[in-house]
This record gives structure tokens, C-alpha cells and sequence, in this order.
């Protein structure tokens, strides 16, 4: 791809041998090759649209910093950083750079991780898919559900033009960790009534395994930092509440694993406001997860290679059915009536043992 919108970044230290920055390929004195690269990294400090006046944050520089010196265990996934894009003179500017970029690099099969940037950038990652027609699932992991109308703040409102735009290329959204003394509960009904699909982050916590069907079946997927609970990343003041770190990881991890999933956007952080750069060390070990989850992911079979997979053949509601389970995996799929597959948990194969509609099944079957 060209180099063009995109700024070359500075090792400034040495790195030991096995740690992520001897092992990536950077933009450094000259653009990687990009052909046997599976994940590419880039960067977009761009928080205009959050209504900060600095044109742009060094927050991309400050995590790659975090992660370049954690080891780099998953050496079977290739992996580049491609540097930061070049910051337009407007923010919407800015927005049709990174789109072009994430375009181009999932357009040649990559993984795109971005390093945000506010939330409202999830837009550019939208927009990459939609310039190809093809409809996608979208997941954001955020303690707030940005459809604020009375605000002047793109960040706060960017969902509705992503949801409600046309044409429109959503397929199915999910949204995963809203607090709800946070949400007008009208918006809920909303979002409930479009047969959107919004997790309690008390209700993820519970049993956060039920999220990574909900991850794996979507391609797009934007991770605002204020879903982590302050004590876990101080630069975020949104609440006291939400994800542990590790619970951060866990749900990046599921996004690693996802063989649909092919943006990642992580936002909302500002080094300004951290402490320590704990944050950003979270988002590095999140991003680390993500490899993590790419290469336990790479193990499984595709669904039509049978032998790889137990069947289990059923009704429920005088419906007949089939669930799959990886052998390799252990993961779950089962079977719509147009004979698709989604992905599911054992808990939605349990319900369906004991003559039970699983809710996940009920919700896909009202959106065909």
C-alpha cells in the first residue's frame, strides 16, 4: 500500500532480543512489506471530535512504547506497524485518511489494529466496509452508548449516523459493558426495538464467556477505554466501575480469536490523564491478547471440514436443529433454519437439550 498518509515513527531504544520491538516490522527508515503480514498496527491520535483543541494526542506513541517491550511470545502471527495517520485539517479529514488506510489493508486480507484516537474514529473503521456494499456485525465494548443527540461532541453521538446513516451496511450491532445509571433506559427500547443487541456490564461479568459468540460472529470491533473501571486504567475518569483489566484482555482476546473480526479500534485514551502510563500498559497487554487469541484461533477447522466437529442433531419448539462443537476448540455453532450457522455457547446448546428457544437463536432468527 502507499506510505502516503501515514507519518514514519522513531525507535528511540534498544530492545532486548524476544521483545515485540526487535521482532516487528516497523516504519522506520522504510514501509514494511506487508505480504507474509497477518496484523498490521496503526496509529490516530485524532481527538478533535471529543472536543479537545490539540489537533492530535501522542497516545499511539505512548502504548507502542508500552508494548514494544513486552515479549513476543506468538511468533506464528506476523505482525507490522505501519506508523500514524497524517492528521487532516479537519478531523473529518483525518477520518477519510485512516478510512483509506483500513480500506486498502483489509481489502489485502490484514487485521487492523488501530490506536486511538477518540471513539468517534470507530466511524473510519465503519466506512471501510461500507465503501465495499457488504453488510457487517459491529461490536463496541463501551460504558456509554454514544446516541447523545444534545451533544456537540462527535464522540458522544457518532453511533447515530454509523446506525441509523443510509445507506446503511450494519447488519447487526452489539454493544457490550453499558452501566446502565449511564443510559436513558427510552434508549434501550430503542436500541432493543431495532433488534440490537446491548450487554449489562454487570450481566458480562456474570459469565463473560457468553460474549466471545457475540465477538466471533462480528467483523468490526471498537473498544473505548471508559469500559474499564478507573482503578484498572486511570486516564479513565468516566466511572469508578467496569471491566477488570484482565476482563479488558479477556474480551480482546475473544476478538483475536474471531475468524470474522478484521478491525480492532482501541480509543478513548489520553495520555494526559494517566498515571504511571498504567493505561497504556493495559491496552498493550490487551493488544498482546489479541495475538494471543489469533493464534488459538488459527488451530480451528472451518465448518465444512465435518470430521473436525461433534454434531449433535435436535428439536426444540418442534424446530430441528443442529450444534456443532470444534474438537480442536472446544467452541460452539449452531444451526438457523436457512441452514446458516452463527456462533453460539454450550449454554444456548444446553437450553435447546432441555426443549428451550436459546435467546441468541430467537434474536437471529427475528433479524432474517
Amino acid at each position: 500500500m502507499s506510505p502516503l498518509n501515514v507519518h514514519r515513527i522513531s525507535l528511540d531504544e534498544g530492545y532486548k532480543d524476544g521483545q515485540f520491538g526487535k521482532s516487528i516490522a516497523v516504519y522506520e527508515d522504510e514501509f514494511p512489506d506487508l505480504d507474509d503480514v497477518q496484523i498490521v498496527l496503526v496509529g490516530c491520535g485524532e481527538q478533535r471530535g471529543s472536543g479537545v483543541v490539540h489537533i492530535e494526542s501522542n497516545a499511539p506513541d505512548v502504548i507502542r512504547h508500552q508494548l514494544y517491550s513486552l515479549f513476543y511470545w506468538h511468533t506464528d502471527i506476523k505482525i507490522a506497524d505501519i506508523g500514524n495517520i497524517r492528521t487532516g485539517s479537519l478531523y473529518t479529514d483525518t477520518y477519510a485518511a485512516l478510512k483509506t488506510v483500513v480500506q486498502e489493508l483489509i481489502g489485502d486480507g490484514k487485521t487492523v489494529i488501530i490506536l486511538g484516537g477518540s471513539h468517534d474514529l470507530t466511524l473510519s473503521q465503519y466506512y471501510a466496509y461500507s465503501e465495499n456494499k457488504k453488510p457487517i456485525e459491529a461490536t463496541c465494548i463501551d460504558a456509554l452508548i454514544d446516541l447523545n443527540i444534545d451533544s456537540p461532541f462527535h464522540h458522544e453521538n457518532f453511533l447515530m449516523e454509523m446506525l441509523t446513516g443510509e445507506p446503511n451496511y450494519i447488519r447487526h450491532y452489539n454493544h457490550i459493558g453499558f452501566q446502565s445509571y449511564y443510559v436513558h433506559p427510552r434508549m434501550l427500547e430503542t436500541m432493543d426495538k431495532l433488534r440490537f443487541d446491548c450487554y449489562r456490564v454487570g450481566h458480562v461479568k456474570e459469565s463473560i464467556d457468553e460474549m466471545e459468540p457475540v465477538i466471533r460472529n462480528s467483523n468490526l470491533v471498537s473498544f473505548d477505554i471508559s469500559a474499564i473501571a478507573n482503578a484498572f486504567a486511570p486516564a479513565s475518569s468516566v466511572s469508578p466501575n467496569g471491566f477488570t483489566g484482565e476482563e479488558a484482555c479477556a474480551l480482546l482476546r475473544y476478538a483475536g480469536m474471531s475468524p470474522n473480526v478484521n478491525t480492532i479500534g482501541i480509543y478513548g485514551y489520553n495520555p494526559e490523564h494517566d498515571k504511571d502510563d498504567l493505561t497504556a500498559k493495559q491496552i498493550s497487554h490487551m493488544i498482546w491478547y489479541i495475538l494471543d487469541g489469533r493464534s488459538r484461533g488459527k488451530r480451528e477447522a472451518k465448518l465444512d471440514e465435518r470430521d473436525s466437529f461433534n454434531e449433535y442433531h435436535m428439536a426444540f419448539a418442534e424446530v430441528e436443529t443442529m450444534f456443532l462443537q470444534s474438537k480442536k476448540t472446544g467452541r460452539w455453532w449452531m444451526q438457523l433454519p436457512n441452514k446458516s450457522f452463527i456462533a453460539c455457547s454450550y449454554k444456548d446448546y444446553m437450553l435447546a437439550s432441555s426443549n428451550e428457544i436459546p435467546e441468541r437463536w430467537l434474536r437471529a432468527q427475528e433479524r432474517s
